[in-house]
């Protein structure tokens, strides 16, 4: 059975093995440099993220989350970002990516957001089929932007 709850400090060790898995499954398995005390500092000492977890109860081992934000647009106004939502492929099909995206859709709706948005790479099929399953609107016109920690430091 799947028990779905707010993330604790004490899951940050699992989520991290998740946000691994993902990169790994995203193709950039050396990508990522945060750590699981970065994790517990940024979400519950600095307050910059909440999290949904998918648990499965008879291992008590996460098997999914949706990782979140509050962001500002200046067309919108307040919105929310989903920056990952994962679970892990042996878990697929069950419906858990559907309940916790819907929790997040909820949050979204209960802080009154302009929008709820989220990043899809193009080439993978299986999200972008289930963000259209939940009647998203993937934009093919809008580019992701970024500065690695690396170029920025050519500003100070």
């Amino acid at each position: 059975m799947i028990s779905y709850r707010t993330a604790t400090a004490q899951d940050m060790e699992q989520v991290h093995g998740l946000i691994m898995e993902l990169a790994v499954y995203e193709r950039e398995p050396d990508a990522v440099i945060i750590t699981p005390a970065d994790l517990v500092q940024h979400g519950f000492v600095d307050g910059k993220f909440d999290c949904f977890v998918a648990e499965d109860s008879e291992t008590n081992r996460l098997v999914g989350m949706a990782l979140y934000y509050e962001r500002y647009s200046t067309w919108k106004g307040p919105t929310l970002h989903l920056e990952d939502l994962y679970i892990q492929p042996n878990m697929r099909g069950r419906g858990i990516g559907d309940e916790l995206f819907k929790r997040v859709a909820k949050v979204a709706a209960e802080r009154n957001v302009g929008r709820m948005e989220w990043t899809v790479l193009e080439w993978n099929e299986p999200a972008i089929h289930f963000y259209n399953k939940h009647e998203a609107s993937l934009d093919p016109e809008w580019h992701l932007g970024t500065l690695s920690r690396e170029a920025l430091q050519k500003y100070l």
